[in-house]
């Protein structure tokens, strides 16, 4: 068996789901590869489909360095990743350093490992690689058992509910059917109306639920806030809803819970005539957007 630090590896589905899933304990599903923000690109963006977070993966094929270490705290803030995944086949001590400190001074439900990475290969087999955790948050397993146990009570049991809820207001309104929504757990569904560049979202809330706007996922949020300002004040009027000018801007809050069930009807259909009142204000503003 010959084993190489700088062969190539192709970071596709597979290697961040199954691969370095198994090793820093955590489920992964990639949404995204090479992802702006501002004059820099992300390596790898991912999801924690156990709480729906954003997960950075930066991949370094030499020696850890400043550089990176910044571009990682830029990332972070940027994209609001809740783990870090940092890659290299060696890290200096300070970089160590700088994850061990982070983990023990930022906020609860921050994560930050260093991986080394080794790429191995038998006979003409394809180059594989193997990830070994050398910092990780501290009781890191413990956290991952509790995470385990959370998602077999009452949040997957939330989820159970989003989920029958969604294939509900398909059946109701059929038309709509954003991708994915039929077999959706989460609390709100996306529908495209500029590719990767604007959306309107249906979001289900504990006390009220609603409809905004917002960017593409892993999309610089200053390009979503710029592309809306000329038109916000003709679409807050259009819409009767007040302008944020944030990530998540001209949102309509409908005061139905999730959780009242017998009004699921009238939310489904409030929900989707807010939709196609969002969708007729911006097909009639934004026609010059290409």
């Amino acid at each position: 068996m010959a084993d190489s630090y700088s062969a190539p590896v192709a970071w596709n589905c597979s290697v961040v789901d199954n691969h370095l899933s198994e090793a820093i304990g955590i489920p992964l599903e990639l949404t995204g590869q090479e992802v702006r923000v501002e004059t820099f690109a992300a390596d790898i963006l991912a999801r924690n489909p156990q709480d729906d977070s954003v997960v950075l993966i930066e991949n370094q094929l030499e020696a850890t360095d400043h550089t990176h270490l910044g571009q990682i705290m830029t990332y972070l803030a940027g994209l609001e990743a809740k783990t870090v995944v940092w890659i290299a086949p060696r890290f200096r001590e300070p970089h160590l350093s700088a994850i061990r400190w982070l983990n023990e001074h930022t906020a609860d439900g921050f994560a930050f490992f260093a991986v080394k990475l080794r790429v191995v290969r038998i006979g003409d087999s394809p180059y594989a690689p193997i990830f070994e955790v050398v910092e990780k948050p501290n009781d890191w397993e413990r956290q991952v058992s509790e995470t385990k146990r959370a998602a077999s009570g009452p949040q997957n049991e939330l989820g159970d509910v989003r989920q029958r809820f969604w294939q509900e207001f398909l059946r109701r309104h059929p038309e709509l059917g954003p991708k994915g929504l039929s077999g959706s757990r989460l609390s709100y569904a996306w529908i495209e109306v500029l590719p990767e560049r604007l959306y309107i979202v249906l979001w289900l809330g504990s006390s009220q639920s609603g409809v905004y706007l917002r960017g593409g996922y892993g999309a610089d949020p200053a390009e979503f806030v710029a592309l809306l300002a000329p038109y916000e004040a003709l679409l807050a009027e259009r819409l009767g809803v007040p302008v944020k000018g944030t990530k998540r801007d001209l949102q309509m809050t409908i005061p139905i819970a999730l959780g009242d069930e017998a009004r699921w009807g009238e939310l489904m259909d409030r929900m989707n005539e807010a939709q196609q009142k969002y969708a007729a204000a911006l097909s009639d503003v934004l026609q010059e957007v290409e």
